[in-house]
């Protein structure tokens, strides 16, 4: 056996989005990065491996940007097949172009040294490779969605429901137990030319007629998220007995869809089923502040917040697909969006655990709010940053400056919601053709300035000035009905691309006193939030745009010089 050891800024557990958006954010920032991920792919839930959906916050203008939006919208450039593996692939890239990110894939965590409250360093398994990896950091961030720093740690956590009076909300039960959301195993299908037969395995369960399948939606163009179980056993110990009472179940319901009534997929043939489940709900830290149900319905007005959710409290019943008294889940309505306050991913125990995803410390009916996908990957790009913060600036992430870390995540193209972005002092002094592209607000329709053919943006200053930086943020429809990839491939598929509002060909042009010209041409952008490092000594820079990938008009949020 091999052993390697390291020592770093940040040590990062779960390569799920949560993790992904961790490690890169805190690589970016500047910090020796390493990324743990216990399955050969990134992306966790949203993987090959199990194919969910990106889900995030409801509501117009909502939809969560900075690292997750560069991820999808560099999904549909070069996945135009929309293929699964090619989808893991990007994911993959994103972190091996970090030059302080070490990724480690097929690393599982199984130990953690300890001096009194601070982890020293972990030491995971990589199977492939018969490797040992002892990793030492100044933090750890447990991004694994099962918190298993927890049970290797001592710290905090919670499991299951609390009782209504707990925390004074309405949602629990009225007596605190060991239930949780279960998980699901989730298949996909393809449409073809001509009609495909389909024989299930002797061992699935038979569903002879709907009334064998109460108030589950059954139709094509479902992602079958009901095929659900565990939220009654133990949703860590107990994945693989769930993944064979889900497979049945998938095998079945198939069988039911394909050989018993007409329900219109004759045409259609199973492309693909996932055998490891994606969990909902297992263990949750407790951190230095717990958020609950009467946090999210008061909109999360906190201090120190850093991220935001907006899904509905979405409360899974614990039976899963063995709930038969009506709909599987109940949607507790939930304001779109709600603040996320930096305390509740701060171990309140360990002095240096962190922790971003469906783990951080939430109470069981809040966690049905902001268990969901793209909500965990925007905390954790916040996460990574602000630990990178702490570490420049030596002091703890607890005390960091919160007001530096909200607007760094802003300039990112992180939305905050009760937040303003600061506008940089230099494109403020300038006279600008138009006022809507400096005014720190970087999405809504009516901060959108939109340019015909022939129009430019410029500003311009009486003197040259030094421009060491452009900061550009597109249009990329945040309305956009569609999530990161398909849950099934019809014969043409005429979502899931690049929006036509982004602007994909533009020149920006600098000009001094004396007339001499600095200029940037870009032929296929395909990115909402783009910077470009320059050198300029100019007093006229002027934004041109040339083509769009679709629409005739166009649209840009911020053009801004620092």
């Amino acid at each position: 056996m091999k052993t390697i050891k390291y020592t770093g800024d940040l040590c990062v557990i779960g390569g799920g989005l949560s993790g992904l958006c961790c490690a890169i954010a805190a690589a970016r920032n500047g910090i020796k990065t390493y990324l743990v991920q216990d399955r050969p792919v990134l992306g966790g839930n949203a993987s090959e491996e199990i194919r969910m959906w990106v889900c995030g916050a409801h509501g117009t203008d909502c939809r969560e940007t900075g690292i997750i939006e560069e991820l999808m919208l560099e999904n549909f450039y070069i996945n135009k097949g929309l293929k699964y593996p090619i989808w893991d692939s990007v994911l993959y890239e994103k972190a091996k172009a970090e030059k302080n990110l070490t990724l480690l894939l097929n690393t599982s965590c199984f130990d953690a040294e300890m001096n009194g409250n601070e982890i020293i360093s972990i030491k995971a398994w990589q199977s492939n490779a018969e490797t040992f990896h002892i990793i030492n950091a100044k933090y750890f961030a447990d991004c694994s969605g099962d918190s298993i720093l927890a049970a290797l740690t001592g710290a905090e956590f919670m499991y299951g429901r609390e009782s209504k009076s707990d925390y004074n909300e309405t949602i629990p039960p009225d007596v605190a137990d060991n239930k949780t959301m279960g998980m699901s195993c989730l298949f996909q299908i393809r449409e073809t030319p001509c009609k495909q037969e389909f024989i299930p395995p002797k061992w699935a369960y038979k569903y002879e007629t709907d009334a064998d399948l109460p108030f589950k939606d059954h139709d094509r163009d479902n992602n079958f998220w009901w095929i659900e179980i565990g939220g009654e056993w133990d949703c860590i110990h107990d994945t693989d007995k769930c993944r064979d009472e889900l497979l049945k179940i998938c095998y079945g319901v198939w069988d039911h869809m394909k050989n018993y009534g007409d329900h219109g997929v004759d045409n259609w043939e199973l492309e693909w089923i996932g055998f490891l489940p994606g969990k909902r709900e297992s263990r949750r830290y407790k951190g230095k502040y717990v958020i609950t149900q009467n946090d999210v319905e008061s909109e999360g007005r906190f201090d120190d917040v850093v991220a935001y959710a907006g899904w509905s409290m979405d409360d899974h019943f614990p039976q899963g697909f063995y709930y038969t008294e009506g709909h599987p889940t109940i949607y507790h309505p939930a304001p779109s969006p709600w603040g996320i306050p930096l305390r509740a991913m701060i171990s309140n125990n360990i002095s240096n655990l962190v922790f971003a995803g469906r783990n951080i410390s939430v109470t069981h009916a809040a966690l049905s709010s902001s268990r969901v996908m793209a909500t965990c990957a925007i905390l954790g790009q916040a996460l990574g940053t602000a630990v990178a913060m702490a570490v420049d600036s030596k002091t703890s992430v607890e005390n960091i400056d919160i007001v530096s870390l909200q607007q760094k995540l802003m300039a990112d193209d992180c939305y905050i919601p009760f937040r303003e972005r600061n506008v940089s002092e230099l494109s403020k002094k300038a006279v600008c053709s138009h006022d809507i592209i400096r005014n720190g607000k970087d999405r809504g329709d009516e901060n959108c300035l939109k340019l015909n053919s022939g129009e430019v943006a410029q500003y311009r200053f009486e003197e040259d000035e030094h421009i060491s930086q452009i900061r550009l943020v597109f249009d990329s429809n945040l309305n956009r009905a569609y999530q990161n990839m398909p849950c099934n491939y019809p014969l043409t598929e005429k979502k899931f691309k690049l929006p036509d509002t982004l602007i994909k060909e533009y020149i920006i042009e600098g000009y001094d006193r004396n007339g001499n010209v600095q200029s940037i041409s870009v032929k296929d952008n395909h990115q909402r939030f783009v910077l470009h490092d320059v050198d300029w000594c100019v007093s006229t820079v002027r934004f041109i745009p040339i083509s769009t990938h679709g629409s005739s008009e166009f649209r840009i949020f911020d053009f801004e010089l620092k």
